[in-house]
């Protein structure tokens, strides 16, 4: 059996080939948008944020993969992408707290150490 490639019309013509067409370019401009959000989105954390750049754009990924499962991508992804980079933003200063607080600790450590020695070495 041979399978026919023709529209309810009975025709394989410019109607079709104009829909396919309205249908790529429709397309392409949602991936063009989010595109230009997603760099938008990662220039601006460069210079906001101390968090190392392949986390941003992990977060970035993320939020366009999530986007992608909805009707209107393109119009989620500012959202989602904004929430993701903040919620980054939130842990590398939580990190940041950390790190300061050790450093800290150690630095008072190292002071005690250092004291001790130096009374022993007066006795």
């Amino acid at each position: 059996m041979k399978r026919k490639h023709e529209n309810q019309n009975g025709t394989n013509g410019p109607g079709r080939t104009a829909l396919k067409n309205a249908c790529l370019a429709a397309c392409r401009k949602v991936l063009e948008r989010i595109a230009r959000a997603k760099e938008l989105i990662l220039t601006e954390s460069r210079g906001a944020i101390r968090v190392q750049e392949q986390l941003v754009r992990l977060a970035l990924n993320e939020a366009e993969a999530a986007a992608w499962q909805t009707a209107y991508p393109d119009l989620v992804f500012q959202v989602l992408a904004t929430e993701k980079v903040q919620a980054v933003v939130a842990w590398d200063a939580k990190l940041q707290t950390v790190r300061r607080a050790r450093y800290a600790f150690w630095n008072a450590s190292q002071a005690k150490k250092q004291n001790h020695h130096q009374a022993r070495a007066r006795l």
